[in-house]
């Protein structure tokens, strides 16, 4: 049947930034005022927003989502050689700011209901390293994790929790928005995120003195004197007026891009519903994603042979099967984008000697040449999830400017896959 689909004469993104209008215009204010720096109107109003939408009481606008995260664990306490429980399915900014500040990450499997942190890996991690006292959780592709089991094993073993809303704002959890749950929370307004500043992020909390901390340390920790006088070491991360803007120009239309992502997933969910696949999961009852992406699984038995290396993959295409690898090689050819699932920080290549816990303690080394099995946990379960969900899963064109029409012929290039 894809034999006679055309290819999309524009290309679809995976997620690509949608602009309304206002955006220019505060832009164009920043440029007439002469306030093209890191202070200014749009930065106030950017920070306020964001407070008034999350429900926090402070926010710091900062150049990146990234350098909202280092900033959180610079505030944490974080000091060299202390091991930081995170989140292993995420992206890796998610994770370096810990080594930023010399920490050392410890990486706590996922669970196949959210995608997200697994709170049994994370008892078993504690029971490995009490010692831990910081942890930061993500909520990947847009869908709150399992926040009140996480809240509660942190809170009884006294750690602190930094958030990584990057993927989610808007995201709420039993009605309550992401980015509110940590001590530490941060978003970002990267170029492909639900709203965007092409670049940007904040920091995200309630407590006072923390902000005017990142306020300092973002702008050089400058002191109180006549001339540059510095006591403590600074960072030049403060976002630019001229980016707040845009931000500002975007904040309006959250909902309605949300609306839009929604649809396009329960438009794929809808198509899918007659193949081998499933789409990415979340907590009905309890939360509502922003659906910033939609994600597709494969089936184990649907699944034809695919290998990947550090960066190549091979597979041999089989009758009613499919992989990733295919997929995605045939959306490109069709002028599409998709894109595998984040990889697994704990199998990349920097972080391959760090610790990894699964549910059921230890990740590393679970094989033996002498004893078959071991990548089965005792549930009959895969035993790294992540690695799993990595290997039979991928991102799927989730961009909010694509017409229903292009989405269904999206689908029938997928379900082609499979024939």
């Amino acid at each position: 049947m894809t034999k006679c689909i055309e290819p999309f004469k524009t290309k679809i993104w995976l997620s690509s930034p949608t602009m309304h209008g206002p955006e220019l215009e505060y832009v164009k204010e920043a440029y007439e005022t002469n306030w093209m720096s890191t202070v200014g109107k749009n930065i106030n109003e950017t920070e306020r927003l964001a407070c008034e939408k999350i429900g926090c009481n402070y926010s710091v606008a900062l150049s990146a989502g990234t350098a909202a995260l280092h900033m959180a664990v610079k505030l944490a306490g974080v000091k060299p050689g202390d091991r930081v429980f995170c989140s292993d399915m995420t992206f890796d900014a998610t994770v370096n700011p810990v080594v930023y500040e010399g920490g050392v990450p410890v990486f706590i499997d996922t669970e196949y209901d959210t995608w997200n942190m697994d709170p049994a890996a994370l008892e078993k991690a504690f029971e490995l390293y009490p010692e831990v006292k910081v942890f930061v959780v993500a909520h990947l592709y847009g869908t709150p994790g399992k926040i009140d089991e996480i809240r509660e094993i942190c809170d009884r073993h006294g750690a602190t929790i930094i958030e990584d809303a990057a993927e989610s704002l808007g995201a709420t959890y039993k009605g309550v928005q992401t980015g509110t749950f940590g001590t530490y929370n941060c978003i970002s307004f990267n170029g492909n995120k639900i709203i965007t500043g092409s670049s940007g992020g904040m920091l995200l909390t309630d407590d006072e003195e923390a902000a005017n901390k990142v306020r300092k340390w973002s702008t050089q920790s400058r002191e109180n004197a006549p001339w540059y006088q510095h006591e403590e070491l600074g960072y030049n991360y403060r976002m630019s007026n001229v980016i707040a803007g845009v931000v500002r120009g975007q904040f309006p239309y959250l909902e309605e891009h949300i609306a839009q992502k929604k649809a396009i997933y329960e438009r794929y969910k809808e198509g899918f519903k007659d193949l081998p696949v499933s789409m990415n999961p979340y907590d009905e009852k309890n939360s509502e994603p922003n659906f910033w992406l939609s994600c597709m699984l494969i089936e184990p038995e649907a699944m034809c042979k695919q290998v990947r290396g550090e960066q190549e993959s091979l597979y041999i295409s089989e009758p009613g099967k499919s992989c990733p690898t295919e997929i995605l090689e045939t959306l490109a050819s069709y002028n599409a984008e998709g894109r595998p699932i984040w990889k697994p920080m704990h199998m990349q290549p920097i972080y391959r000697m760090h610790g990894f816990v699964t549910r059921e303690g230890n990740g590393r080394a679970k094989t033996n040449a002498y004893i078959a099995g071991g990548a089965l946990g005792q549930d009959g379960k895969p035993l790294d999830v992540g690695m799993d969900i990595f290997r039979r899963g991928l991102c799927l064109p989730s961009d909010n400017k694509m017409t229903a029409e292009e989405q269904e012929k999206i689908i029938e290039i997928i379900k082609g896959c499979f024939e």
